[in-house]
């Protein structure tokens, strides 16, 4: 369908747009812009629940045995007799954490509320293709979180087998007291959730394709496009493979079945299971594992790009670079999941392979990052607390990744497996990285859906403190991890080997209680900036790109009148031969004008 037909269609539809009910706007919307609200406040909710988790089990490791009347309040008297944590709700709250966290906020909170909020505006579209599928990907999204939330009330406790749920401890019902109905609980969210990725991603790939504006060729397209285009196709390819493992999960729990058991005793008792391999389900889960380390960090890249070039006042440096880089990212990030499993048994020769394949995906992440700081290099900077974010995800992408080098070169990383070493890494490049992202995006892009400004002098306190706070938590981890502290233990001070480090778990959670104090002054600033923040004008940051050309008064259909053309790529910041230092996408080209292309 051409950009006129798609245009002409959808006003005509305008026109005749019956009167929202309160359910149809805020509930059950079609409008890609509601949706986005309503993924990053679940997302929120989300991000609250697994960071207060997170708390908890640091309060456990920095004093073990200690009675906390929180402990108890929150756990009750079964999982925390007199305020003393019990060893099996540790592994479950570590479970749920890292699956709350990687899945639901970030992956869906971030993909989900900003490819929502910016593709239909950035490309020139009045909506996404299927307005319907979106909401029901959103609805499918809520579903799995609630049956997430659902599995911490089961009386056996929720899954408690790690975030990446190898079998047998997850294919046994009976194997602990979190392998029973919180298991299953997990992985129909799981399911669920799988479900509603893929129907979003398909949804913003064909968005992409098929609805650009006039003028809007791929190679004019704002980096965050490209980010969010990408992400959709890895998650379209590797999500899938998730869904066969949690199926085949489901299988061998429910009905006899062993693709992943052999031979398994359990308190001297003879299981029937043979022929199964353990193995292959880590091989089917790190397929998706390792991708989605890129479907959580290329959306927060690709939001960075943007606002380090809007607030340096100058192009990006590198666009078709950038392109490459994220299009590599992409297919490397599919070949590398071997290297999750380099102490599984694996041939040499093959660990070898993946050995190089991962230390090659430095090369894009390398010219991403240093892309990132010839932007900044002499720029005019605004340095707002979305420029601040920006900059940090730049500062924890190098030092996570860094250690990345070392963890995929199968000869080190034996050593430093499954220690703290690794925790460090994966918060730092991943986790850290893309919560920054997420910060940033809402810093930025608030005005756009909100109408309002969040308080910049809370932006600043927030960012300061949690940028202390979360290298305060994770740089001394490596240290830790070095010495050899294994990751997932309940309490190390059953290991006198261990005793000395125990100033440094005490070190970290501390870091970790103040950081987490200091996220309630953004969700102060998010809710009361909601309803009584500063009014927004238009385009509050000068920046180019087309959704700043929309009114600040929400309609479903962007635009009032005809969609905006595009003349430009989105990044003619301090151009020559013009009076402002910004030039939007839809200002004509001057007669024997530069086109600028990096």
């Amino acid at each position: 369908m051409s950009a006129e037909a798609h245009d002409h269609g959808h006003d005509h539809e305008h026109e005749h747009h019956h009167k929202d009910t309160f359910i149809t706007k805020y509930i059950f919307s079609i409008d890609h812009k509601m949706i986005a609200k309503q993924y990053l406040i679940t997302g929120i909710v989300m991000g609250i629940i697994g960071v207060g988790m997170s708390l908890l089990f640091r309060m456990q490791l920095a004093w073990p045995e200690e009675s906390f009347k929180i402990f108890n309040i929150l756990l009750g008297d079964k999982f925390a007799p007199e305020g003393v944590m019990a060893n099996d709700i540790y592994l479950a709250l570590v479970t749920i954490h890292g699956t709350i966290m990687v899945f639901f906020v970030l992956t869906a909170g971030l993909s989900g509320t900003f490819s929502n909020l910016l593709i239909p505006l950035q490309i020139g579209a009045r909506d996404m293709a299927s307005g319907f599928m979106n909401m029901i990907s959103y609805w499918l999204f809520f579903l799995s979180s609630v049956i997430m939330i659902c599995s911490l009330f089961v009386e056996a406790g929720p899954a408690s087998s790690g975030w990446t749920i190898y079998p047998p401890l997850s294919a046994l019902p009976q194997a602990i007291p979190g392998s029973g109905t919180g298991m299953t609980l997990w992985l129909v969210s799981m399911a669920i959730f799988i479900a509603s990725s893929l129907m979003g991603s398909l949804n913003y790939v064909v968005t992409v394709i098929n609805l650009r504006t006039k003028g809007m060729s791929m190679t004019r397209m704002p980096l965050t496009i490209w980010a969010f285009f990408v992400t959709a196709i890895i998650g379209i390819i590797s999500f899938p493979v998730l869904l066969s493992a949690a199926l085949l999960l489901i299988f061998d729990r429910s009905f006899g079945t062993s693709f992943f058991l052999s031979d398994i005793y359990i308190a001297g008792e003879v299981l029937h299971y043979q022929g199964g391999s353990p193995v292959l389900f880590e091989h089917l889960f790190w397929f998706l594992g390792h991708p989605e380390v890129y479907i959580v960090l290329l959306p927060a890249l690709g939001i960075t790009s943007e606002i380090i070039a809007t607030n340096s006042r100058k192009p990006i440096f590198g666009y078709r670079a950038m392109i490459m880089s994220i299009l590599a990212i992409a297919f490397l990030s599919t070949i590398v999941w071997g290297h999750h499993m380099f102490i599984s048994g694996m041939n040499p020769f093959l660990g070898s392979v993946f050995t190089f394949t991962t230390l090659l995906i430095a090369i894009p992440s390398a010219v991403k990052a240093f892309n990132y700081i010839t932007t900044l290099w002499k720029g005019n900077l605004q340095l707002n607390p979305a420029m601040l974010f920006s900059i940090g995800l730049v500062s924890t992408f190098i030092t996570g990744g860094l250690t990345g080098i070392i963890l995929g070169d199968s000869t080190l990383d034996i050593n430093v497996h499954d220690t703290y070493f690794v925790v460090a890494h994966f918060h730092l490049v991943m986790g850290i990285s893309a919560l920054y992202g997420m910060f940033a995006g809402v810093y930025h892009w608030f005005p756009r859906m909100f109408g309002r400004m969040l308080n910049k002098n809370l932006g600043y306190v927030h960012f300061w403190v949690t940028a202390v706070c979360a290298y305060g938590v994770f740089f001394p981890m490596h240290f830790i991890g070095l010495a050899g502290l294994p990751r997932r233990y309940y309490t190390n001070t059953n290991f006198p080997l261990f005793d000395d480090l125990q100033n440094v778990n005490v070190l970290i959670t501390t870091f970790a209680l103040i950081g987490g104090a200091f996220q309630l002054v953004f969700l102060y600033n998010f809710f009361v900036s909601i309803f009584y923040g500063k009014k927004a004008e238009q385009n509050p940051w000068k920046s180019n790109t087309l959704e700043w050309t929309a009114p600040v008064e929400h309609i479903h259909g962007n635009w009032p009148g005809a969609i905006p053309e595009v003349h430009r790529w989105p990044y003619d910041y301090s151009k020559p031969g013009h009076d402002e230092d910004f030039v939007p996408q839809n200002v004509p080209m001057k007669v024997g004008e530069e086109v600028l292309h990096h």
